[in-house]
């Protein structure tokens, strides 16, 4: 074989396993069953905000903690430790995405996606 056919096989068995390695890191979306089912495992859950429970932010403290409780899509509520600094206009968000895992009774979130209401109206009109 050429070395070019070498260089070209490997290239190729690299890349498989670059594949192969990204697929098993990958997280799902879930609820907070799903997670607590399987806590070494890192989900993606969606919610809202339970505005009804304090949030505890203490930046003297800790600056890379945030507390809150959600809701799942599935209805169960629990507590919810996000390690990195409160969101900006966290209380207006519709809807929440958390990417972390279960630690105990309590959901560790490593990252945090928004979904926050639109500037704009659902004719496309801005809303003053």
């Amino acid at each position: 074989m050429k070395k070019l056919h070498i260089i070209g096989l490997l290239v190729i068995g690299i890349a498989i396993a670059v594949i192969l390695v990204s697929l098993q890191n990958t997280s799902t979306y879930a609820d907070f069953t799903e997670a607590m089912a399987n806590p070494e495992k890192e989900y993606h859950v969606v919610g809202k905000l339970d505005k009804s429970q304090p949030q505890v932010y203490e930046p003297k403290i800790n600056p890379d903690e945030f507390r809150f409780t959600m809701s799942d899509n599935a209805g169960l509520t629990k507590s919810v430790v996000l390690h990195k600094s409160k969101p900006q206009d966290f209380d207006k968000s519709e809807q929440i995405v958390l990417i972390g895992q279960m630690q105990g009774d309590e959901f560790h979130a490593n990252d945090i996606l928004m979904k926050c209401p639109s500037k704009y109206n659902e004719a496309g009109n801005p809303v003053n």
